[in-house]
């Protein structure tokens, strides 16, 4: 991936507009759509349901999880999945099933919120948090961390929404199986070995 290509991926994020995570190190290259936290919308929650059709997910950081009184569900290595999940959550106020795109994208706002509490989230819920370790991706070269990253780098907060992405026939796609909607969509692709690599050399 180009040093162009990548800062694409960065503008983009920036703007609000969602992008491809690929190069996920702990997951058998799965990809992910991912849009920074902030500028998450019902349209945003629709179209990763739509063309990503994973779980969707809100990647915090660990100040984040403790401000919301969140907590792995797993802590220990054993019988791991893969991802850092958090019981899911639901805004206290403000939305009908939960399950509704303006609902989660409420949701999310709420979690997001500069003063928000464990007041402010119930479970469970329609949101399924991740909590990304403190030491980002370079301590854990996954989309989770990468999305935090992702966001910070771009200005974008610290905070993400992410989708794992699925083929038509149910099986986890790679990047090579979306150009169509990459192409149709205009989504950016941003590796997470370069975000390594750009952040190695930034701490140089």
């Amino acid at each position: 991936m180009s040093a162009a290509a990548f800062d694409h991926a960065l503008a983009e994020i920036a703007a609000g507009r969602i992008v491809v995570i690929g190069g996920d190190r702990l997951r058998g290259g799965d990809i992910d759509l991912m849009c920074a936290a902030r500028h998450v919308t019902p349209q945003v929650i629709n179209f990763m349901a739509t063309h990503g059709r994973g779980l969707i997910c809100l990647a915090v950081t660990p100040a984040r999880a403790k401000q919301l009184g969140l907590s792995l569900v797993n802590p220990g290595t054993a019988r791991q999945t893969g991802r850092p999940f958090a019981r899911s959550i639901e805004a206290a106020s403000g939305v009908s099933t939960g399950i509704s795109a303006a609902d989660r994208a409420h949701t999310v706002a709420v979690a997001i919120a500069e003063g928000a509490s464990a007041a402010d989230v119930h479970s469970p819920g329609h949101v399924f948090p991740l909590i990304a370790q403190a030491g980002g991706v370079r301590a854990r070269p996954s989309a989770c961390e990468a999305s935090i990253d992702l966001a910070r780098l771009a200005g974008a907060g610290d905070a993400a929404v992410i989708c794992s992405i699925m083929r038509d026939d149910g099986e986890m796609a790679r990047l090579e199986d979306i150009g169509d909607l990459l192409r149709e969509h205009h989504l950016a692709v941003a590796d997470i070995g370069e975000l390594i690599a750009r952040l190695e050399g930034a701490a140089v």
